[in-house]
């Protein structure tokens, strides 16, 4: 069903609004059970991985360039807009020709995710969607088994996070601890060795911590990186040998050097 919509306030394209307002997102999508796909290669992902299509909003000219992503939605609800109602109701020109409202899907458990992972990594508190979805694209690139988060981390479907990621949120196994005090212990548990990343003088170089067993890859927050309690709870810290007076690296960067030795250690 293709729907014209001439006023970006008409209440049936709500899944969309205000993209840019992190609270009101969170707080919409979570009571909603949504989250939202950006282009054409996300949108196809998302389907692929078994997320359910609520609706999708469009202009005109891209109708037939989507025409078989639409029947493959199921017949989906279309919205069509002029590209000014667009902008009002997301807040910004949308160049990827669609904006799709997904159906968010039942986390599994850490012991699911952990069950058959030989290499994961666990992201504590990160803020930033665009590091979270960086990450996922580096895993889901380097071979990385699964991604663990704690209760707080930035969700890996929101917008940004997605389009970064170009999609790879829907490859790559996540669940979220429910309990950040004592949730390394259930890695642990499942036979895996902890090592966190740091730029601290006194970690070894991670080459050197490598053994090929099962092995989480610990990654802090961008400002403070790990707490002190995470740190004390790893088995060992590991850091990325630098020079010329560079200290640290966007956690992104070092995520994407860290996966690669960590990978490569086992092949």
């Amino acid at each position: 069903m293709v729907i014209p919509i001439e006023d970006s306030t008409d209440p049936r394209i709500a899944d969309y609004v205000r993209l840019r307002d992190v609270d009101l997102r969170k707080s919409l999508e979570g009571g909603q059970g949504l989250f939202l796909a950006e282009g054409e290669k996300v949108i196809r992902r998302a389907i692929a991985a078994g997320h359910g299509v609520r609706s999708m909003l469009m202009t005109a000219k891209w109708l037939d360039k989507f025409g078989d992503l639409i029947d493959d939605a199921g017949g989906v609800t279309v919205y069509l807009v002029s590209d000014e109602v667009m902008e009002g109701i997301t807040g910004f020109q949308v160049h990827r020709g669609a904006l799709a409202s997904m159906e968010r899907r039942e986390l599994p458990s850490v012991a699911e995710v952990l069950r058959g992972s030989r290499h994961v990594v666990v992201l504590e508190d990160l803020v930033d969607h665009t590091n979270v979805g960086a990450i996922f694209r580096c895993a889901a690139a380097l071979g990385v088994d699964a991604i663990v988060l704690s209760p707080r981390c930035a969700d890996p479907l929101y917008r940004r996070s997605v389009k970064v990621s170009m999609g790879s949120v829907f490859s790559v196994p996540y669940a979220r601890l429910k309990d950040w005090h004592d949730g390394l212990a259930e890695l642990r548990a499942h036979g895996f060795r902890l090592l966190a990343l740091t730029p601290a003088e006194s970690a070894v170089p991670i080459e050197e911590a490598l053994t090929g067993g099962r092995t989480a890859l610990l990654l802090g927050s961008e400002g403070d990186g790990l707490s002190s309690r995470w740190l004390a709870e790893a088995d060992q810290a590991v850091r990325i040998p630098m020079s010329r007076e560079v200290d640290s690296l966007n956690v992104a960067a070092a995520a994407a050097i860290a996966c690669y030795l960590l990978t490569a250690a086992a092949r």
